[in-house]
Formats: C-alpha cells, sequence, structure tokens
C-alpha cells in the first residue's frame, strides 16, 4: 500500500469504530449529552492520534484490531479536551474542524457535560479491548499519566497563565511538551503497549518520536496560526496575537521556526532507524512539516 492508502484504511477503521462507542439510544431523556459528544467526536480532524496508535501497533507486529479500543479511547480525550479549550473561560473559539464549537452548536452547560463524557467514555472503551488484562491496565495508565495533571492538563495551566506575558523557550518548551506533546507520545506508547512491547529499547523510541514529533507539530501550529487560511484550517486564526501568547515564532521567528520544525522532524524520524517497518512513521512526521491544515 501506498501511504496514502494506508492512512485511509486506518481512518476507515478508527471512524466506525468511534461512532459506535459514542452511539447509544437511551430513550430516557438524555440522548442530547451522545448527540453533543458525537457532533464534536465525529465532526472529522486529521484522527493523527489514533492513526499513530495503530500503526505502532504494527510496527512492532501487533494486531491493529487489539488497538483500535485504545485508538479510539485516546480520540475521545483529545476531542474532549477541544471542546473544554474552546470554551468561553478558556480560548472562547466559536470554530473547530470547520464548523461551530460543540458550546455555539449546544450551550456552555452541555458543552462542558460532553467533554466530562468523553473523558469517562475513553477509560471505559479502554477496559472493553479484548487484550490481557495487564496489556489494559499499561494501556490505562498510558492514557491517565499523559492525559491528567502531569500530562495535558498541567500543559493546558502553564498556558492560561502564560496569557499576556513574556516566557522563555525553555517554560514555552515544557509548556508544549505537556499540552500537545504527551497525547502524542502517548499514542506511540499505546501503539506499543497494544502489540505487548514493553522492553526499554522500544519504549524509549517511541517516547523520543512522540515527542520529537509533538513539538514539531506545535510548532507548524503556531506558524498556521499566523500564516495559515481560516477555511482550509477549519478553526480561527490570529488568536495567539490576540492573547499575547508567547509562541515559537514570537521568541525565534518563522524561519527559525521551520528550521528547527524541520530538525525535530529528522530526529523523530531517526529515533525509529532500527525498525524495519517505520516506512508509514517515517512519511506521516515528514508529511505534517510544512502543513497546510
Amino acid at each position: 500500500m501506498t501511504f496514502s492508502e494506508q492512512l485511509s484504511a486506518d481512518i476507515a477503521l478508527i471512524e466506525p469504530a468511534l461512532e459506535g462507542y459514542l452511539s447509544r439510544e437511551t430513550h430516557e431523556g438524555y440522548d442530547r449529552i451522545f448527540e453533543a459528544a458525537k457532533y464534536s467526536a465525529m465532526a472529522g480532524g486529521k484522527r493523527l492520534r489514533p492513526v499513530i496508535v495503530l500503526e505502532f501497533c504494527r510496527l512492532h507486529g501487533g494486531d491493529i484490531k487489539n488497538a483500535l479500543p485504545f485508538a479510539c479511547a485516546l480520540e475521545m480525550i483529545h476531542t474532549y479536551s477541544l471542546i473544554h479549550d474552546d470554551l468561553p473561560c478558556m480560548d472562547n473559539d466559536d470554530l473547530r474542524r470547520g464548523r461551530p464549537t460543540c458550546h455555539k452548536a449546544f450551550d456552555e452547560a452541555t458543552a462542558v457535560l460532553a467533554g466530562d463524557g468523553l473523558l469517562t467514555a475513553a477509560f471505559e472503551t479502554a477496559s472493553k479491548a479484548d487484550v490481557p488484562a495487564e496489556t489494559a491496565l499499561r494501556c490505562i495508565r498510558i492514557l491517565s499519566e499523559n492525559a491528567g495533571m502531569n500530562g495535558m492538563i498541567g500543559g493546558q495551566v502553564l498556558d492560561m497563565l502564560a496569557e499576556h506575558r513574556r516566557i522563555s523557550e525553555t517554560e514555552l518548551r515544557l509548556l508544549q511538551k505537556l499540552k500537545t506533546g504527551c497525547l502524542l507520545r502517548a499514542a506511540c506508547e499505546l501503539g506499543c503497549a497494544a502489540a505487548g512491547k514493553t522492553d526499554t529499547e522500544s519504549i524509549a523510541a517511541a517516547r523520543a518520536y512522540g515527542d520529537k514529533l509533538g513539538l514539531a507539530f506545535q510548532i507548524e501550529d503556531d506558524i498556521l496560526d499566523i500564516e495559515g487560511d481560516e477555511k482550509t484550517l477549519g478553526k480561527s486564526i490570529g488568536k495567539d496575537a490576540a492573547s499575547e501568547k508567547s509562541t515559537f515564532p514570537s521568541l525565534l521567528g518563522l524561519d527559525a521556526c521551520r528550521k528547527l520544525a524541520g530538525e525535530l522532524t529528522e530526529q523523530a524520524v531517526a529515533a525509529l532507524a532500527p525498525y524495519e517497518g517505520r516506512a508509514f512513521l517515517e512519511t506521516l512526521a515528514r508529511s505534517l512539516t510544512g502543513r497546510k491544515s
């Protein structure tokens, strides 16, 4: 398969599985919460994180069907974070994935609960995986550690505290390592765990790929917030400047950012050099450099 064909095949597995986990008819008066959760979860997006879960599982010779519940769980966590990030009390965004944000399409309270519901559903979904209990426990730990207060949530707190003030590059790297990088690193580790790979070398390579890719991805995101097209991106642009946030372009300049993103991408690729089946993940990493959406 070509890269595009494999990517399409992965997404074709993820989409119906994700929708299936979130499809429920209660007929007891609270179906609206499932509607709101599905509205955001099924709005499209790159599905980057769940694809990486499947591909790291495949890289290590695992059955990607075993990894699919964990891939969907991670996408639920990612979507919940976007719903909450868009709320008026946080980034106050009106547009996400090309359509009105959850609190605009429904209401603020429903959006909060939809995010809460997706976060909880993620762990319910992970617990349903048909894998040994030890593997399920390992994957649930990876999800919780990277999504929690020492991971993505911690990064979101640092992001809020960084508004309207200039922070150092060191502080910014930590912020983005937590806020963006943790879920990407989790995707890599989940794929390894689902394939039964727990050795030090495999985990170190997965973490290196995820960390470098996560930082490169965020730098590209910062560039797109300046140069991107709102229609192509499917979300508002110029928000960083409006919030007076320190970003990589504001600290380093656009040219230096492009160079750094390229270097980080190649470092991510280099982390997988020992593995024969690395071609897809190499191409995926490079496809995100200079992206338009």
